[in-house]
């Protein structure tokens, strides 16, 4: 069962990369024929996108802080005398979460051209 349900995850990974690929393409293709109502759909269609795929980075990044702070509080109980150890591995795993939310925040700025491409 736990390799039907690792399978079937993938699929569905791969196919959330690939599909905005797909359709980035042929929003390139719809905005390259010139039309202004094309590339306003094509604006619009990105800041939806954008403001899901934020949402849902935020989202799983308080997810993986609140399990980490979780594991990292259960752990002090237990042994005390490590709690140094442990508060120092908490602060890099944080640390290591929230930088993966913030890369989703600059992509969203370079799609939508706030920033100069490097």
């Amino acid at each position: 069962m736990k390799k039907i349900a690792f399978y079937g995850l993938m699929v569905v990974a791969v196919l959330c990369i690939f599909a905005p690929v797909v359709s980035a393409e042929s929003a390139e293709k719809v905005a390259s024929a010139g039309s202004d109502a094309a590339k306003a759909t094509v604006s619009q269609a990105l800041a939806i996108a954008m403001g899901f795929g934020l949402a849902i980075a935020a989202a799983g990044g308080a997810i993986g802080q609140s399990r980490a702070i979780c594991s990292a509080v259960e752990a002090i109980a237990r042994q005390p005398e490590a709690a140094g150890n442990i508060r120092g591995s908490l602060i890099i795993g944080l640390a290591l979460i929230e930088t993966l939310v913030i890369y989703v925040l600059l992509i969203c700025f370079f799609l939508n051209g706030k920033f100069p491409t490097l």
